[in-house]
């Protein structure tokens, strides 16, 4: 006999970014009413799409990437990691004397194939660079040993540029740190968006758990994260070595977590132009829950 599937299975991420969007998730009073509707396991952005491709979680904030090899999916609506300007977790650190002109090799942290599919389109489109792309785990010194160039996201980026200025001291090299987001904005016009929740539609059939619970749990559990910043920012100071002040700015000012117009407008330009690189398969069409 099989089992009947009675939650649905979150796949979230461990990074100070989304911590917003879990409020809910993670806090009374929704806490518990929420937890007679899913379950939750932390992972990272290239795991949460892996684990939705592989049937291993049903909802994951899912790397706008990740969503061309896997269309099949449905888009919750309203609930975003994005950037109107600097985001300060994703950049490029620069070690080439000669700037972009001189890259030749990148070092491509692996967490996530967004970040890696924005910067090959900004070296191709914009940059009219052809450096080699180099998947390496996030360090940024070993990163720097094998290439020109590191891409740093997440909580590594926050405190690599945390760390600059000590860097800078001890060593006296002078890098060239490249915010992407706002690179992105600079050339484009239009915002960075790096994930949204995604959910696969039949795994709704399979708890019975209708699709407007699902919207209203996710956007509520969004504003409510909102609401609560000062919360945040002191759960967030005992976990990450940066000043409370950086929290608080990064949460309110670098994120934006509204998957609004705009946003939409910043991911049509991205899947065309990742697709003229050959850093995508196809153009998908976005299909909403």
């Amino acid at each position: 006999m099989s089992l009947v599937q009675t939650h649905l299975r979150i796949a979230a991420i461990h990074f100070l970014n989304p911590a917003p969007l879990m409020w809910s998730f993670e806090h009374e009073p929704g806490k518990t009413f929420l937890s007679n509707r899913y379950t939750i396991e932390s992972s990272t952005p290239a795991e949460c799409a892996a684990r939705l491709a592989d049937g291993t979680a049903d909802i994951g904030l899912v790397p706008i990437a990740a969503y061309a090899s896997n269309p099949s999916l449905s888009v919750i609506p309203g609930c975003a990691i994005a950037s109107l300007d600097c985001v300060r977790s994703i950049i490029l650190v620069v070690r080439h004397p000669g700037g972009l002109s001189g890259v030749e090799r990148v070092a491509l942290d692996t967490s996530s194939r967004t970040s890696a599919t924005y910067t090959r389109i900004l070296f191709h489109r914009f940059w009219k660079r052809r450096p080699e792309f180099l998947p390496h785990p996030p360090d940024l010194e070993a990163m720097l040993r094998t290439a020109d160039a590191a891409l740093l996201i997440g909580d590594p980026a926050l405190l690599a540029l945390e760390d600059r200025e000590r860097r800078e001291r001890e060593t006296g090299e002078q890098l060239l740190y490249l915010d992407l987001a706002h690179e992105w904005r600079m050339l484009t016009g239009t915002p960075w968006v790096s994930a949204f929740w995604a959910i696969r539609p039949e795994s709704l059939a399979d708890t019975g758990i209708a699709a407007p619970f699902v919207i209203q749990d996710f956007q509520r559990s969004r504003d409510a994260g909102m609401a609560h910043i000062d919360d945040l920012v002191e759960e967030w100071t005992g976990r990450i070595v940066v000043p409370p002040e950086t929290i608080r700015t990064y949460l309110t000012q670098n994120i934006w977590y509204l998957l609004d117009d705009a946003c939409l407008s910043g991911m049509d330009l991205f899947y065309r132009y990742g697709v003229e690189c050959g850093a995508l398969p196809a153009v998908p069409r976005l299909k909403f829950l």
